[in-house]
C-alpha cells in the first residue's frame, strides 16, 4: 500500500488550514470482473531480499498491436509466505489467491509499453499460478475466469501519519547481513515517551503542551512537522521557526522537567532534503530550527516517495551527519515505515546511508500503523514490528540484543488506524509491557490532540474508540526505559 496519513492542522488565530496529521481511511478495493483484452504478458522479478521476507515486481507488458484498457492480475503464495504492502494496484485476496487491479492512471496500457505494481511478501516463496486478464502471464490468450474474491483486504492506506510507505521508486540497496561498525551507545536522555503532536491542531484548540502535559502525565513531546517553504524551514508551511513559533509553550514544559523532540518532514508536504539541493543550505536550515529552541533532540520522518529518495536520503544523512559533528550530544532519531516483519528495503537503505555517513544514531522509530491487515491484532503486530526491527539493527550495526532494541522507538496510531485495524487500550498495554520488558529505547503514538479529544469522528481529530480523554497518554506515561 501507499503507507501515509494525512494530518489536518488548524491554526484558527491564522485562519489558516494546513495539512499536517490524521487520517484518511484507506479503501480496499473489490476486484470488478476481469477486463477484456488480449497481448498482456506479466513477468515477476525481486527487487531486494532479506532474512524475513523480500520486495518485488510484476511488469506488465502489451506485446499486442492495440492499448488494453484496464488488467487484472492474479496469483497464489505458497505456504508459509504472506502478502504484506502493495502498491500501484489494488489487490484482493480471498485464501491463497490474491487478486491485483489496476488503478485509474495505469489502467490503460498502449501497444508495446507496460506497467508495474509493486509488493511486500513475508517469507521467501515466490507466487505460483499468475494469470494476467484470464491468460496465463506468459501467453497472451485467455485460458479461463479469473479468480473472483469473495473477501477485501486493504492494502491502501492513509494519506497520513506517522504508516509505513512502500517505495515508490526503485530501491538501491539490499539490507546488510555483515556488521561494518561497532554498535553505538545506547539511547537514554529525559525523552523516553514522547507522544507525536500536531502543532497546528493544538493551537487551534486552544491548548498548550503543559496542558497536555499535565491532564496525560507525559513530561515529553514530539512536535510535529517541520517541513519546507523552498529551502528554508518552516512550521507545516505556515511560520519560520526563527521567529520562535511555540518557544514559550516549550520553555514551560522544560520548566516542569520535560523536553520536546522537533520532527522534520511527515507525510505531506515537502521535507528539507528533498527542497535543499545543496548539502550546506540544508545543514543550515537544521541548524536554525536547533538553535532556535535549544534542542537536544530531532527526528527525521521520513515516508512517502522521500523514503525511496536516494538523493535526498544521502543529502540528508551528509548534512546531519556535520549537524551533529556542530552541535555536540545531539540526539538524532529517524521514523521510518514498518511492517510487522520489519523495516521495507527502502528504510534500511535510509538507516544504512545515516551510519554510512557518519550519523551517530540514537533511535530508530517506526510507524507500527496501517498495515492493511484489519481484523488482526494491532498489539501483537507493534510487537512483532519491534522485534523485526530489533534483529535488522543487529544485522546492520552488529550489536547485541539488548543494545539494539535500546536503539528502537516505536509508535503506534490511537485506537482506529487508516486501514480500519484498531490499536486499543489493551494493545497500548501489551505494548507499553513488552517495551518495558525489553528496555526499549523509546515509545510514542499518533496522535495527543486524538488522545485529546477521546472522540467519534474524522481520524485526524478523533480516535474512533471509546476512551476516555488521556487515556492512552497514561497507559504510555507508564513506561521508564
Amino acid at each position: 500500500m501507499k503507507r501515509s496519513r494525512l494530518r489536518l492542522s488548524i491554526y484558527l488565530a491564522a485562519a489558516l488550514l494546513a495539512v499536517g496529521g490524521g487520517a484518511v481511511a484507506a479503501v480496499a478495493a473489490t476486484a470488478p470482473a476481469a477486463p477484456a483484452g488480449g497481448g498482456l504478458t506479466a513477468t515477476f522479478s525481486k527487487d531486494s531480499e532479506w532474512d524475513s521476507g523480500y520486495q518485488a515486481r510484476y511488469t506488465i507488458k502489451n506485446t499486442g498491436g492495440a492499448a488494453v484498457s484496464g488488467w487484472q492480475l492474479a496469483f497464489g503464495l505458497p505456504s508459509g509466505t504472506k502478502l504484506g504492502s502493495v502498491w500501484d494496484a489494488d489487490v484482493t485476496t480471498s485464501g491463497a489467491t490474491s487478486v491485483a487491479a489496476n488503478r485509474g492512471y495505469n489502467a490503460v496500457i498502449a501497444a508495446g509499453a507496460s506497467t508495474e505494481f509493486g509488493f511486500i511478501v513475508a517469507g521467501h516463496g515466490a507466487p505460483t499460478g499468475c494469470t494476467i486478464n484470464g491468460a496465463r502471464c506468459g501467453d497472451s490468450a485467455p485460458t479461463g475466469p479469473t479468480a473472483t474474491p469473495t473477501t477485501t483486504r486493504p492494502t491502501t492506506a492513509p494519506t497520513t501519519k506517522p504508516a509505513a510507505t512502500p517505495p515508490t521508486t526503485k530501491p538501491t540497496t539490499t539490507p546488510p547481513t555483515t556488521p561494518t561498525t561497532s554498535a553505538p551507545p545506547a539511547s537514554g536522555g529525559n525523552v523516553l515517551v514522547a507522544p507525536y503532536v500536531d502543532m497546528g491542531l493544538l493551537s487551534g484548540a486552544g491548548t498548550t503542551l503543559a496542558q497536555l502535559a499535565s491532564a496525560g502525565n507525559v513530561k515529553s513531546y514530539t512536535l510535529a512537522f517541520v517541513t519546507s517553504a523552498g529551502c528554508k524551514a518552516s512550521w507545516f508551511n505556515a511560520f519560520d521557526p526563527r521567529g520562535g513559533q511555540f518557544g514559550d509553550q516549550i520553555k514551560a514544559l522544560r520548566a516542569a522537567g520535560g523536553d520536546v523532540k522537533v520532527s522534520f518532514g511527515g507525510a505531506t508536504g515537502i521535507e528539507l532534503a528533498a527542497a535543499c539541493t545543496d548539502v550546506k543550505a540544508l545543514q543550515a536550515e537544521y541548524q536554525a530550527v536547533v538553535s532556535a529552541y535549544d534542542l537536544k533532540y530531532i527526528d527525521l520522518d521520513i515516508e512517502g516517495a522521500a523514503v525511496a529518495d536516494p538523493a535526498s536520503i544521502a543529502r540528508r544523512s551528509t548534512a546531519l551527519a556535520a549537524l551533529q559533528k556542530a552541535n555536540p550530544g545531539l540526539r538524532i532519531s529517524l521514523t521510518l515505515p514498518v511492517l510487522p516483519e520489519g523495516l521495507t528495503a527502502d528504510g534500511l537503505a535510509v538507516v544504512r546511508s545515516a551510519k554510512n555517513a557518519g550519523v551517530d544514531l540514537d533511535l530508530v522509530n517506526i510507524m507500527a500503523m496501517d498495515y492493511g491487515r484489519a481484523g488482526q491484532d494491532y498489539g501483537d503486530l507493534a510487537i512483532s514490528a519491534v522485534k523485526s526491527t530489533k534483529d535488522q539493527i543487529k544485522s546492520i550495526y552488529g550489536n547485541s540484543d539488548a543494545a539494539a532494541f535500546r536503539m528502537v522507538g516505536v509508535t503506534p496510531m490511537l485506537g482506529k488506524n487508516d486501514d480500519n485495524g484498531t490499536f486499543s487500550q489493551g494493545d497500548a498495554r501489551d505494548l507499553v509491557a513488552f517495551a518495558s520488558a525489553n528496555h526499549v529505547g523509546f515509545v510514542s503514538f499518533w496522535e495527543a490532540n486524538r488522545d485529546r479529544n477521546a472522540c467519534t469522528g474524522a481520524l485526524f481529530q478523533c480516535t474512533n474508540v471509546a476512551q476516555s480523554p488521556f487515556e492512552f497518554s497514561k497507559i504510555f506515561a507508564a513506561f521508564k526505559g
